[in-house]
């Protein structure tokens, strides 16, 4: 499992940074990309960041978060800007594309407006 933390409330407007660490043979293999599931949700996906660290972010995240990924710790972050009270959701981890084994519990990030 991958294990996700950082979360927490915060007021929208404000800034949020997750990480989420994986074992070497994990991360020095796979694309790394970040979920979320809101609530009455399916998980969707964020942004990935590959082993060359080029990005990918999808269209409602765009300009607001990044993701980073540090090698030498095998650990992938997301840096959460300008949060809304529609971000607020569990976020999650995983290599992309998904592999089901590799979900952890995620971290809850809620944005009060």
């Amino acid at each position: 499992q991958l294990q996700a933390s950082g979360g927490g409330l915060v007021q929208a407007g404000g800034s949020l940074r997750l990480s989420c660490t994986a074992s070497g043979s994990i991360f020095s293999r796979n694309t790394m990309g970040w979920y979320r599931q809101r609530s009455g949700s399916q998980r969707e996906l964020l942004a990935r960041i590959n082993i060359g660290g080029l990005t990918h972010y999808v269209d409602s995240v765009k300009g607001r978060f990044t993701i980073s990924r540090d090698n030498a710790k095998n650990m992938v972050n997301l840096q959460m800007n300008s949060l809304q009270p529609e971000d607020t959701a569990v976020y999650f981890c995983n290599v992309f594309p998904v592999l089901r084994d590799y979900w952890g519990q995620g971290t809850l990030v809620t944005v009060s407006s």
